[in-house]
């Protein structure tokens, strides 16, 4: 891959770290080091107490045996929504069932034991309470329904009940309302399981720690190779989770790469939609311009289940539209006959990308190899430095609790110095760079314009001389500008490296194509059948 200006100027921001290849166009990725992962600063959350963190469900657990357990794993292991949804309407399974098979492996799996993967970092205290009460009311008239399916929100995303942290010590009493899309899934029936942990800050933060890690919920690591593989970030608990299935499906956050990037680490489906698409209000930013959530699953028909519950017009968001109605769950007539896909001929080195090139060759896509066009996108860290000056201030105003007296990134600074060993363990270099940036609101407009010019150009030159629907990547390779572009983008697991690590091959469409995306997605992934549930989680 090339290094562009913005990486230049990401390394020099940063240290001068050695960054993996596979980063160099993504932000949330470029904070990675090339290390064997197996040596941290920090690795147990020092702000979690197991006995606390399970006080409120302890009563419930107390008859859920191992027998019990063991007796629901095929009704529930690596099944999708439908087959869950079919399986409570026959009476095989029940909602609280569900819920408690959910809570029992994340108490088995997750927290100070040899497997410990630190992917969650709260729990909705009600949740059992909610579920019975789904059991209690009509089933959805479909299976493609979110209706009492345990969801987890990643840590910036503010859900009633429980903390929205952002994985940061200064926002431990951030009790704060409901964001709009965690109202759009209660409103379809779903219930909240509790909240993952992430890359604190969204990874916009520390500038010298490895992705997963946050103060509150410590280290987050990776199933397929704990302390070995990278959980990628910046929505790392909510790829692990997924992955490891701690619950049915789970909503990240990505500003450059921080659905693409967790997801494809942890051999799990992730989108990142249109911005606009989907609500941001209440949810902790970084860039009111790029910012956007979406939905982390098994498999493309949770995600399309999952995209479809979460859309809904925000009138509070700036960016949001009003999108037709459609119905994205039902899949079972895609089809890639005819489909034309740009693939990138810097990236056909890759065994398991041609692999995958390959079978859709065969479901009668054709793919056309383009060259990777020499474009720099300038002033993308200041375009974050910039839009977060003014955006975290606006959601400390207007969507946290009273509690949480800061009010700005100076204001978290200053709490974290006070217990830099506990707070900011690995320093706080970028939030240090977005106070040092003095631009203007015009510098910020500017910025803006050349990135969305120089992201956009970089797709639609290629994709008007061949007349492509949609481009191929691997992982997070082209999320920066897919971000500024404003494109929407789909991975889904294409196989695992000699070692084991998962990959991901990564469709990229025009903007509001979310829909051929699913679809190609789903076609392709019931072509090829890559995932593989981490061996030691099953």
């Amino acid at each position: 891959m090339k290094n562009y200006l913005f990486f230049a100027f990401l390394i020099l921001t940063i240290s001068c770290k050695n960054l993996p290849s596979e980063s160099k166009n993504s932000v949330s990725e470029v904070l990675v080091t090339e290390n064997d992962f197996r040596e941290f600063k920090v690795l147990d959350s020092k702000f979690i107490d197991n006995d606390t963190f399970w006080a409120p469900f302890n009563k419930d657990l107390k008859d859920f045996s191992e027998a019990t357990y063991t007796a629901l794993k095929p009704l529930i292991l690596e099944q999708n929504i439908p087959t869950l949804q079919k399986h409570i309407a026959e009476g095989k399974l029940s909602y609280e069932k569900l819920v408690l098979f959910y809570l029992y492996r994340i108490r088995k799996f997750d927290r100070e034991n040899k497997l410990s993967l630190n992917s969650v970092i709260s729990l909705n205290p009600n949740v059992v309470k909610e579920a019975r009460q789904k059991d209690k009311q009509p089933k959805p008239s479909n299976e493609f329904s979110v209706f009492g399916m345990p969801i987890l929100l990643k840590d910036n995303i503010n859900a009633a009940g429980m903390p929205t942290t952002a994985g940061a010590v200064a926002l431990q009493k951030n009790m704060a309302n409901n964001a709009f899309i965690v109202k759009q899934l209660q409103n379809k029936g779903a219930l909240i399981l509790g909240k993952a942990n992430l890359s604190e800050w969204a990874y916009f933060f520390c500038g010298d720690c490895p992705s997963g890690y946050s103060a509150v919920g410590g280290q987050t690591l990776n199933p397929y190779g704990r302390r070995l593989f990278d959980t990628g970030g910046s929505s790392s608990g909510s790829g692990v989770a997924v992955a490891a299935n701690f619950c049915v499906a789970a909503v990240g956050s990505e500003t450059s790469g921080s659905i693409l990037s967790p997801s494809s680490q942890n051999s799990v489906v992730g989108l990142k939609p249109t911005v606009g698409l989907l609500s941001r209000t209440g949810i902790i930013p970084i860039s009111s311009t790029l910012d956007t959530a979406g939905p982390i699953t098994k498999n493309v028909v949770d995600n399309a289940i999952m995209l479809e519950a979460l859309i809904g017009f925000d009138k509070d968001d700036s960016a949001s539209f009003k999108s037709e109605s459609a119905s994205y769950g039902n899949l079972k007539n895609s089809s890639l006959k005819g489909k034309r896909f740009g693939a990138f001929k810097s990236l056909m080195e890759d065994s398991l990308y041609m692999e995958a090139l390959s079978k859709l060759k065969n479901e009668g896509a054709e793919i056309i190899e383009i060259e990777q066009q020499q474009i720099e996108l300038p002033g993308f860290i200041r375009l974050l430095n910039l839009d977060m000056k003014k955006d975290l201030p606006e959601y400390l105003q207007k969507h946290a609790n009273a509690a949480v007296t800061l009010k700005s990134v100076d204001d978290v600074m200053e709490f974290n110095r006070k217990d830099s060993l506990r707070r900011a363990p690995y320093g706080q270099a970028l939030f240090k760079g977005i106070v040092a940036d003095k631009g203007s609101a015009k510098d910020l407009e500017h910025i803006k314009d050349t990135l969305s010019t120089n992201g956009k150009l970089f797709f639609e030159s290629p994709m008007k001389t061949h007349n492509l629907d949609g481009i191929l990547s691997i992982n997070n390779f082209h999320a920066g500008f897919a971000a500024v572009a404003k494109y929407p983008a789909l991975t889904v697991p294409m196989g695992y490296q000699a070692d084991g690590k998962p990959r991901g091959l990564t469709f990229i469409a025009k903007p509001f194509q979310e829909q051929s995306l699913l679809q190609w997605a789903y076609a392709y992934e019931n072509a090829s059948n890559k995932r593989i549930a981490p061996k030691n989680y099953n």
